[in-house]
């Protein structure tokens, strides 16, 4: 597995990732996803410049994303998805690495995302790569099916 930045050509891949991996309910994403939309915006997001994306490549299929975006000045917000396929082989802490070394290259204080706390193996990955918890919002997000999740709040300093 290879890790790259992404570029425009990426996005309708990298919301295919996150659309096949909404069922599993490990994302804030839910089925079902606006395919179109969503490549809209990671496409946006690569060619503005304002924040970063990259993608994890096995045999030529992208089989995992990683995209940073701009939340207020100096912070950025860590969206990530990988298929099952490309999992437990270190492809997560490679995306992770990329996009915590963009951070510190540039202009970013700090990296921050949102997880929900029963999620052990992100939350384990988050932690290992320097990200701690900040927060909690308690029953902050509505289901589509009608029941609320939290999520734990975590950052990792990149300044």
């Amino acid at each position: 597995m290879d890790v790259r930045r992404a570029v425009a050509q990426d996005a309708p891949a990298m919301a295919a990732v996150v659309a096949a991996v909404a069922p599993e309910d490990v994302l804030g994403a839910q089925p079902p996803v606006d395919v179109e939309a969503r490549a809209t915006a990671y496409a946006d997001l690569v060619a503005g410049g304002v924040g970063a994306a990259w993608v994890l490549v096995e045999d030529g299929t992208v089989v995992g994303s990683l995209s940073l975006t701009p939340r207020t000045r100096g912070v950025f917000g860590l969206g990530m998805a990988i298929l099952p396929s490309g999992r437990g082989r270190g492809g997560g802490r490679a995306l992770v690495d990329a996009a915590l070394a963009w951070a510190r290259a540039g202009e970013a204080h700090k990296v921050d995302l949102e997880v929900w706390p029963d999620n052990a193996r992100a939350i384990a990955l988050y932690a290992a790569t320097g990200f701690v918890v900040e927060g909690l919002r308690d029953r902050h997000y509505r289901r589509a099916d009608g029941t609320l999740r939290s999520s734990l709040i975590m950052a990792c300093r990149t300044d």
